[in-house]
This record gives structure tokens, C-alpha cells and sequence, in this order.
């Protein structure tokens, strides 16, 4: 078909539908009954299922495997477990009774008990913008530790370890300078992320060992490798938490992680989804065919118009765009009005609920790439009705308008 001839049949199929408005009106009217349900209903369930997702994705204790009770890991379980994709950090843990430190500022106040952990780059909790402690002169506190401390990034702290040796208490002290205070939910418990060399020198001196890089005096330290009793495991999604899972217990190892949780969010997402797209094929298969009949009965009812056309000199192919024109014509202006009730819907729902969901967060949402979708459907729907009704418009004969007339 001609660029000519195709703006021709665009015009006719246009002036007939603006001329036939009312029924044009009531086919929109239809398919916006339709579909703005459809779309409120995909809304909340991806406002709704999609803020628990994002939440899951989104924080990274989802993500964590702890370990149950104490083991023994060597350097080479370390290094073969940081070899399976879906890790994305592990650091050893020592003794949890060594990992303590009483902290004070240095300009004086309250002594306080913090709990140390092992960090390392890529710490999960902490997030790439952090200034992770580097040596055993740093520390970098939890937010509760930092406001009952009374210190801020930089500042620096006295950090003091006892011990009972050889009969005798003794206490040393190590001055330790604050790279940076964590999120409040990193970390709720007072505590101090601290390089795995400095969780080690602790451990060794509450053991009676010597220290020799900070000069703490004791037994000689243990030859050979070192073990550890447990770890801090981070899976890169969590998607990944089961296998982690299902591979430790493979091993002997006991751990404790979120999978059931996350299992359940994910059912509950694919249960939803497939709900929807059943009710969705409902709708748009009972739609596409009152659409179609309707559109058979246009054409049944314009035989003598579109024999006509035929003797002036349009050909088969040009007749059957008739139909299906004024059939996308519907779909558009029926997509326009249910995006324009559901917008409203849409902002009536969020506006009554905004109390029980966090900042930023939606009950009822939509995506640019879900309106383009329902549109994209609606098109492949109405174009499916017409489909039928051109196929009886090609049948349609010129002399049919000279009989008639």
C-alpha cells in the first residue's frame, strides 16, 4: 500500500469513527472498564510485593549467613569458599569472648564495652563510600557507640584490654583514631569494626600470648597456620543465600540465615503475578471478542459503504486496514483513559496509606515500562479483534454496491 493511499484509508476509518461516536464512545468507554482495574490491580501488587522485594534486595542482613556454635577453618576452607560466585565477602571471626574493647575518648567521659567485628573491602555493612580502618591504630564505630562516646570521625579514643597472666591482672592500652561513624542500621549494638589483624592481636593477648608489633609481652605464639572458630558471610544476592546454605550443611556446617524468608517473599511475588496475568487474560480475551463481534457487525452493517470504495478504485488490502484502524483507534484512547483512572486511583491510594510505608516507597506503583506494556497488549488485543472483521471486509465484492444500488 501506497503512502498516498494508506493517509486516505487513515482518514476514512477516522471520519467514520468521529461520525459513529457514540458507539466509538461506548467500545472506549468498554475497554477502559477493562483495563484500569487491571492496571490498579498490577499496581498494588508491584507497590506492595515490590517495596518487600526491594527491601530483601535491599538490605544486606538478608544477605548474611551466620554460623551456628563454634568450628575450626583453616586458611584453605577460607579460600575455597571465597571461590564460589555467589560469595561476596568472608572475613574469619575470632573467639566472640575476645572480641571486646573498652573504648574512652580522649578528651575523657564515660568508659564503654563495644563489641569488635572483622570488616574488610567490600563489607556489605558498611557500603563502598565508608572509610574502612586500615591497621590496628583504627576503628571505625557504630552509630550508638559514636553518640555514647561522644566522638566524631577522626577523633581519636583509648582503647584498653585486661587479662589475667601468669596470677597477675594486666591491662594495656592502644590508641585507636575513629575513620568514620556506621549508619544506625548497620550496626545497632555498641561496636567497632576493626581490620582482622587487630581482632587477632586481642585474641592472642587475651590468650597470654605475646604481641610483638604493639609490644605486648607473653608466651610465644602458636606455629602454623591459624584457625579460626567462625566467619562473617556475606552471599551476593539473595538469590544466593540458599545455595550458600545447602553447600555449608553439605560440609558439616550449621548456619542460620533468611532463606525462608526470602523464600516466602518470592512465592508470594510469583503467585501474584501469575494471579494477575490469569485475571488479565480473562479480561482481554472477553474483550477482544466483543470487540471483534462488534467490529463483524460494523463491516455487515457498511457493506454497501465499502463496495463503494471498492468500485472507486481501493483494493482488498486497503479494505481491510478499515477495521483494523478504527480497532487501534479504541485500543489508544482506551489505554489513555484507564492510565488517566488509574493515575487517579493511584494517587488517592498512596495519599491514604503513606503512613504505613517507609520514605520513598509506594503501596500502589506503576513504571513507565508497565504502561508501555498494557499498551502494547491492548494494541495486540484490539488488532486480534479487528483481525476477523477485515478478514470479512476483504470478502466484501464491488458489484455488491451496484446490486444494492
Amino acid at each position: 500500500m501506497s503512502v498516498k493511499r494508506l493517509r486516505d484509508v487513515l482518514w476514512l476509518a477516522l471520519k467514520d469513527y468521529g461520525h459513529e461516536w457514540v458507539m466509538s464512545g461506548n467500545f472506549v468507554l468498554a475497554l477502559a472498564a477493562v483495563l484500569a482495574p487491571m492496571m490498579v490491580l498490577y499496581g498494588l501488587k508491584a507497590g506492595i510485593v515490590g517495596s518487600m522485594v526491594d527491601r530483601l534486595v535491599g538490605d544486606p542482613r538478608n544477605r548474611e549467613i551466620q554460623a551456628v556454635g563454634s568450628g575450626r577453618y583453616g586458611p584453605e576452607w577460607f579460600q575455597d569458599l571465597r571461590g564460589r560466585p555467589e560469595v561476596a565477602f568472608l572475613v574469619p571471626r575470632t573467639r566472640s569472648i575476645a572480641a571486646s574493647i573498652d573504648l574512652q575518648a580522649e578528651k575523657g567521659g564515660r568508659i564503654l564495652a563495644v563489641e569488635l567485628v572483622p570488616t574488610g573491602p567490600g563489607d556489605p555493612l558498611l557500603g563502598p563510600e565508608s572509610h574502612l580502618p586500615q591497621g590496628v591504630g583504627q576503628v571505625l564505630l557504630s552509630d550508638s557507640a559514636a553518640r555514647k562516646l561522644g566522638v566524631g570521625a577522626g577523633e581519636r579514643l583509648d582503647g584498653s584490654l585486661a587479662r589475667t597472666f601468669q596470677g597477675k591482672t594486666e591491662r594495656v592500652h592502644l590508641p585507636l583514631t575513629v575513620t568514620a561513624v556506621a549508619r544506625p542500621a548497620a550496626f545497632s549494638r555498641d561496636g567497632g569494626f576493626v581490620p582482622l589483624e587487630l581482632m587477632v592481636a586481642i585474641e592472642d593477648f587475651r590468650d597470654g600470648r605475646s604481641v610483638a608489633g604493639l609490644g605486648w609481652e607473653g608466651d610465644a605464639p602458636d606455629e602454623g597456620p591459624r584457625s579460626f572458630p567462625g566467619f562473617r558471610l556475606y552471599a551476593r544476592d539473595v538469590y544466593g543465600v540458599a545455595g550458600l546454605r545447602d553447600a555449608l550443611a553439605a560440609q558439616g556446617v550449621e548456619v542460620r540465615t533468611r532463606a525462608e524468608d526470602i523464600d516466602l517473599v518470592q512465592s508470594m511475588d510469583r503467585n501474584l503475578t501469575a494471579v494477575f496475568w490469569l485475571i488479565a487474560a480473562v479480561g482481554l480475551v472477553g474483550f477482544a471478542l466483543s470487540l471483534g463481534a462488534s467490529l463483524w457487525a460494523n463491516v455487515e452493517r457498511k457493506r454497501r459503504e465499502l463496495s463503494v470504495l471498492r468500485l472507486v478504485g481501493f483494493r482488498t488490502s486497503d479494505i481491510v486496514w478499515f477495521p483494523v484502524l478504527q480497532s487501534l483507534f479504541t485500543a489508544v484512547l482506551g489505554w489513555a483513559l484507564a492510565s488517566g483512572v488509574y493515575r487517579g486511583v493511584e494517587e488517592s491510594i498512596n495519599r491514604m496509606l503513606s503512613h504505613r510505608v517507609e520514605a520513598g516507597e509506594a503501596v500502589c506503583r506503576l513504571l513507565p515500562e508497565h504502561y508501555a506494556a498494557a499498551l502494547v497488549l491492548t494494541l495486540v488485543a484490539a488488532v486480534s479483534a479487528a483481525a476477523l472483521a477485515g478478514w470479512r471486509a476483504a470478502r466484501i465484492e464491488p458489484s455488491e454496491g451496484l446490486r444494492q444500488t
